[in-house]
């Protein structure tokens, strides 16, 4: 009986710690970034986020962006929950990033939902084939609501 209890808390330990190490700690992500904002403006520009894993499933990321069209810029920085689904060859996952965002000197709440996909292409980098995120900004009591961004680029695992 205690040779089978030892057998089976020495095996809960070594399942545990294997769990533990499916998935990295530090997710740093760098990228192209494509968006639209209402009425008519399109731009292209970067985006980079930092993500602490909690758990398996679980993290919180920073998000920064920046996107210029006819010398005018958008910038936002934001912060949030991110829910991961993690395999062995892909991640998706989903996030709602909440901050500010600053355009041509204004400034204004910022929101993203969205999902995303990474593709695993090694132990410690993945290639973000899509995030897709819908944007909405609210300043003075208005909100600006028809706005989307897309981004691709690579996911360093630290």
């Amino acid at each position: 009986m205690k040779k089978n209890l030892v057998l089976m808390i020495g095996l809960l330990v070594f399942c545990s710690s294997s769990i533990a190490q499916e998935f990295k700690p530090v997710e740093v992500y760098g990228g192209y970034q494509f968006a639209h904002a209402q009425p008519n403006a399109n731009g292209n520009g970067w985006n980079v986020g930092v993500t602490g894993n909690l758990t398996r499933s679980i993290g919180i990321t920073g998000d920064f962006s920046g996107n210029y069209e006819s010398g005018s810029s958008l910038y936002t920085y934001m912060v949030g929950p991110t829910f991961a689904l993690r395999t062995k060859r892909v991640t998706p996952f989903t996030h709602a990033l909440f901050g500010g965002a600053h355009a041509d000197g204004v400034n204004a709440f910022s929101m993203a939902l969205g999902s995303g996909l990474d593709v695993n292409a090694g132990e410690h980098v993945a290639i973000r084939v899509i995030q897709a995120d819908w944007l909405m900004f609210r300043r003075a009591r208005e909100n600006n609501n028809g706005n989307a961004r897309v981004s691709v680029g690579l996911v360093f695992r630290l």
